[in-house]
């Protein structure tokens, strides 16, 4: 089995159509199904469930996905190492990211990087924190940026930076006008919570656990998956919530929404830059992590 048509059947698996992967790789339909088939006739079983609208692994394919993502890696990988050889730093980077630092951090460190190393692709994944994790520990990505320090010991992990919570509130809010609540205020609000699997969700029951809390004794009144349908969710009056400071400067810029601190409280976090321990950085990874560490040492939380 060839290594372009695993990529094939990777990229059928992450965009779940034929028709989107087609585009995304720039291949015609009939031309995937017929690499889709060819991989199934290999391996003498089905590998992908075909519904009206939606494409999913199956068991089998859910094996093979990951398989075939570390095997892509290594050919990357080799690439790359032998292009550097020659001086060159060239290749597809892999790196994952949880929402706070896919959206409001990465970016401007792929901008940076990119100028520095033209020749390098950046891929970024963006997921929730436990979600990067398990990727980066399962070698899928080379290097992730998340919002909360894992238990797990094949990780190198290492802080880049803080980062500062706070209580989020529609612009016409009886708190808009506080700087502070008590935690018998917050306690008592509807409140929007993140997913389970989210560093600001790991963060906040932390949090609250030294203030003698537990998330179960918020008002919980939804569940969003996303900072950005949290903020949403706030601006239409759902409820109230906790979100990084970062990613609501613009919205509170804008007199939509507004922040106020938790007397008791103390909510800060970091983010850690983590990578599997005992894999050999390529070049460009190398290069990248300490890109990600010099524009992390010039990142100041806005609350402070």
């Amino acid at each position: 089995m060839d290594l372009w048509r695993l990529k094939v059947f990777r990229a059928v698996v992450d965009q779940g159509s034929f028709s989107k992967a087609a585009r995304s790789i720039h291949l015609s339909q009939p031309t995937v199904s017929s690499h889709i088939k060819d991989v199934e006739a290999h391996y003498g079983c089905r590998l992908l469930d075909r519904f009206e609208k939606k494409v999913v692994p199956t068991r089998a394919g859910e094996l093979l996905y990951q398989y075939a993502g570390r095997l892509l890696t290594i050919y990357e990988e080799t690439e790359a190492a032998l292009a550097a050889t020659q001086g060159v730093v060239r290749g597809r980077l892999a790196i994952g990211g949880s929402t706070i630092p896919s959206v409001y951090f990465l970016p401007e460190v792929i901008g940076r990087f990119s100028k520095d190393y033209p020749d390098v692709c950046v891929a970024l994944k963006t997921g929730d924190t436990r979600q990067i994790t398990n990727e980066v520990t399962e070698g899928l990505l080379e290097l992730g940026v998340v919002g909360a320090r894992s238990t797990d010991k094949r990780l190198v992990q290492k802080k880049i930076m803080d980062d500062e919570l706070r209580v989020i509130v529609p612009a016409a809010h009886p708190w808009a006008g506080r700087r502070r609540i008590g935690l018998d205020d917050l306690v008592r609000a509807p409140f929007i919570i993140r997913e389970r699997g989210s560093g600001t969700l790991t963060a906040i029951e932390e949090k609250l656990a030294k203030a003698g809390l537990s998330s179960r004794g918020l008002n919980v009144v939804a569940e969003l998956g996303g900072t950005e349908a949290v903020i949403q969710g706030v601006r239409h009056g759902i409820g109230v919530s906790i979100v990084s400071l970062l990613a609501v400067r613009q919205a509170e810029a804008a007199g939509l929404i507004r922040t106020v601190a938790v007397t008791g409280l103390a909510l800060t976090r970091e983010f850690y830059a983590i990578r599997r321990k005992g894999r050999t950085e390529t070049p460009a990874g190398g290069a990248f992590r300490r890109m990600v560490e010099t524009v992390a040492a010039g990142v100041r939380s806005p609350g402070k």
